[in-house]
């Protein structure tokens, strides 16, 4: 006599059921997976753009104050204003300039001597 499906062991009769249920949540979660991953995706390239275009404003600004800088740093500039707000600054008298002569650095222990340093020598008759 034929047995019934009744009498089937229960991994027989839900099996294929669960490999249903197993297959559609392996293709859910893939599909979720690449939507988020597109999401990401999209997030970052906003905010890279987001980033350059603040990078580009803030290297305006600074070629903006640069070119500030240089103008109140000009000689022409500076004039004006001592003028304006009666500092009485004047240039300073040649008698009042002093110059120093430039040091010249000591040639090391073991180095050869130089041509320069014989120059204010004259050669020895020998």
């Amino acid at each position: 006599m034929a047995r019934n499906r009744r009498h089937q062991a229960a991994s027989v009769r839900f099996g294929p059921a669960v490999a249903a249920f197993l297959i559609c949540l392996l293709l859910g979660g893939s599909g979720v997976g690449y939507v988020w991953q597109k999401n990401q995706i999209k997030e970052l390239g906003d905010a890279r753009k987001k980033r350059e275009q603040r990078l580009a404003e803030l290297q305006r600004n600074n070629e903006k104050l640069r070119r500030q800088l240089a103008l109140l740093r000009s000689p022409a500039f500076i004039d004006r204003r001592v003028r304006e707000l009666n500092l009485g600054l004047v240039p300073p008298l040649p008698s009042q300039v002093l110059s120093l002569p430039e040091p010249v650095a000591a040639p090391a222990p073991d180095a050869p001597p130089s041509a320069a340093q014989f120059a204010d020598h004259p050669p020895r008759a020998g």
